[in-house]
């Protein structure tokens, strides 16, 4: 055990200032380097990026350990940290923790394109001294970051439904941890990939877009369930035409026109991405991507990270209990009839089965699983005039082909009620009770069963 508590140390690896790593051959002839990344892995284990075969790397292999010097950012205080080299990973959620991490440091330091991470090498620590004390006193953080999660648990634990989880989540996240620009993501395992289900801080909210597992940052922490953190803005995790091209070529790929934009800032400083992980059976228990960004540098450290991961965990458990409360709610609505709408142009509704995506007079609307149940909503008030539904009778309802575990239902719903209030005022769906809900037309419908 060491006297100084590696944990006390996290903002000296966030690679603000650069560290020196000392090593010495079998010889014994030593050589200082200086290191982009030092990464915390636990409180008894670092990770030095290995970028390319350099005389630190040929010493380790030949000597295990070594010694690095960790500045502070903010105080200037220094510790000598003495390690010995246990191996080297080149995959895995660290990899790829570790690699956008380095990115965003060779995007700030004018270095794109030349520092490429080739693996992480995992080093115990053996003993931590202080060489220097702080000189500086250390600034204020932005936020209060136990108050915001104290006071934010607080208030999700009364949410009752997704619906109401989605809007104390956003809310908090602007209230307490003040983070205006915020998404949240859910995953849907039957075409492999993320869809917006809710989002703020932006011109457009881009509600239905989807993210490939792997693309961004977004996609990374999906797709290694593991945080992703920018420090700096990097090039190589922005999102543009590169994901627009993969979702194209993707089996289940739309076309251009149904493609809703991921929103974003235009000059993002830090991004974070952390997922939402809960046990779900016959899968790998991904169920979203909590994301904020900001237009500020070094926005987001270890403790934000920490406290986003501990806010998506009890998303998870919430997740859990309504889709829970869902599943015990009424079988079947009450067949509820609408007044008949005569007036007004009718709104012309076409489907395209192959994707399930849905166009209202010719401008896309939505595809999928939200699709299909809008699809079925008004194939259903068509053939018997009724307007109020239960979410149960949608998951036993084949044609939507949805998804195993409910809380997929109850975002897509979301997601529909969304799209539908910004691109459609005559079709809305409204809450009717728990687990029911009411299709309200304006004006009159025309179903067109299109071919692809």
């Amino acid at each position: 055990m060491t006297a100084i508590d590696l944990t006390s140390l996290r903002a000296s690896l966030e690679g603000a200032i650069p560290s020196e790593i000392a090593t010495c051959d079998a010889a014994g002839i030593p050589n200082v380097s200086v290191i982009s990344d030092v990464h915390f892995v636990d409180p008894e284990h670092v990770a030095i990026s290995y970028q390319f075969f350099s005389k630190t790397r040929a010493n380790i292999l030949a000597n295990p350990w070594a010694s690095v010097l960790l500045k502070h950012p903010h105080t200037c205080a220094q510790h000598r940290v003495s390690l010995r080299y246990l191996r080297t990973e080149h995959e895995g959620p660290l990899f790829e923790t570790m690699k956008a991490k380095l990115a965003g440091i060779a995007s700030h330091e004018g270095m794109s394109g030349i520092f490429r991470l080739l693996g992480a090498d995992i080093y115990r620590v053996m003993e931590i001294e202080l060489v220097r004390g702080d000189l500086l006193p250390l600034p204020q953080p932005p936020v209060a970051l136990l108050s915001a999660l104290r006071a934010s648990l607080g208030q999700l634990r009364f949410c009752r439904d997704v619906d109401s989880l989605v809007a104390t989540l956003l809310a908090c996240l602007e209230r307490e941890f003040r983070l205006p620009h915020v998404m949240l993501l859910m995953a849907d395992p039957s075409c492999d990939r993320l869809y917006t289900v809710a989002s703020q801080g932006y011109p457009e909210s881009g509600v239905g877009a989807e993210i490939l597992p792997g693309q961004g940052v977004i996609g990374v922490a999906a797709r290694e369930r593991t945080p992703i953190r920018l420090t700096h803005a990097t090039r190589d995790y922005l999102y543009g035409r590169a994901i627009r091209d993969a979702l194209r070529a993707s089996p289940m790929a739309a076309q251009l026109e149904t493609e809703i934009p991921l929103p974003g800032l235009s000059q993002s400083g830090s991004q974070i991405a952390v997922p939402i992980l809960g046990p779900a059976p016959g899968r790998d228990g991904l169920l979203g991507v909590l994301y904020a960004e900001s237009p500020e540098e070094g926005r987001f450290g270890y403790d934000e990270e920490d406290a986003l991961m501990i806010l998506a965990g009890e998303i998870a458990a919430i997740l859990r209990e309504c889709a829970d409360a869902a599943e015990n709610a009424q079988d079947i609505a009450p067949p509820v009839a609408a007044v008949p709408v005569t007036e007004g142009q009718p709104l012309t509704i076409r489907h395209y089965r192959a994707d399930d995506s849905i166009f209202i007079d010719d401008a896309y609307l939505i595809k999928g699983v939200a699709g299909a149940i809008l699809w079925h909503l008004l194939g259903t008030f068509e053939r018997t005039g009724r307007v109020e539904f239960s979410n149960k009778e949608l998951r036993l309802a084949p044609q939507i082909r949805l998804p195993e575990f409910s809380e997929n239902l109850e975002a897509r719903l979301i997601l529909l009620r969304r799209r539908l209030a910004e691109r459609s005022p005559h079709l809305v769906i409204d809450k009717a009770g728990r687990g029911r809900f009411r299709l309200n037309l304006a004006r009159p419908v025309r179903l067109i069963e299109a071919e692809a």
